[in-house]
């Protein structure tokens, strides 16, 4: 159970980022690609070994995420735009994720660890972002036919 003391640290902390976010809309629209093509290859294990192809992979996935987004409710989406321009605002990314360099040129290793990070905190907050970025990212990694061979699933059965 959640002591009020952690409640209100948690509310406390939720607002200051989500408010030093807020102050940066367009930073959201402009960073969620970068964001999302740094967080596929974190979360992602069977992407394709071959520059060109894992390429295609990433951008097939950061594509069905924002699919995935428009088709949510509204209230959701708002939510979700404020994660993105909490993680895309530098100051904030810094502040939040611990990762230096721009996601642009983020290595693998240090988007892994802001979201090792994320997924333990002993912060609702964080812990409910990382489940919200993994499902939205892997959702779209398997929601496309060419991810289900290196799990060896075969794909949905045939209806007759």
């Amino acid at each position: 159970m959640t002591s009020r003391r952690q409640f209100l640290q948690t509310g406390l902390l939720g607002s200051l980022l989500l408010g030093a976010a807020g102050c940066s809309a367009s930073a959201a629209e402009a960073g969620r690609r970068a964001v999302l093509t740094a967080l596929v290859p974190a979360f992602v294990a069977t992407l394709p070994s071959g520059p060109e192809q894992r390429a295609s992979a990433v951008a097939r996935t950061v594509s069905g995420v924002e699919k995935a987004i428009a088709g949510l409710a509204p209230t959701t989406q708002a939510e979700i735009g404020q994660l993105f321009a909490l993680l895309a605002f530098p100051p904030t990314r810094l502040l939040v994720a611990g990762v230096w360099p721009a996601w642009e040129t983020a290595r693998v290793s240090e988007v892994a660890a802001f979201l090792a990070a994320w997924r333990h905190s002993r912060f609702d907050l964080l812990r409910t972002g990382y489940a919200g970025l993994h499902d939205l990212v892997l959702g779209a990694w398997y929601a496309h036919p060419d991810a289900w061979t290196p799990i060896g699933y075969p794909g949905p059965p045939t209806l007759k």
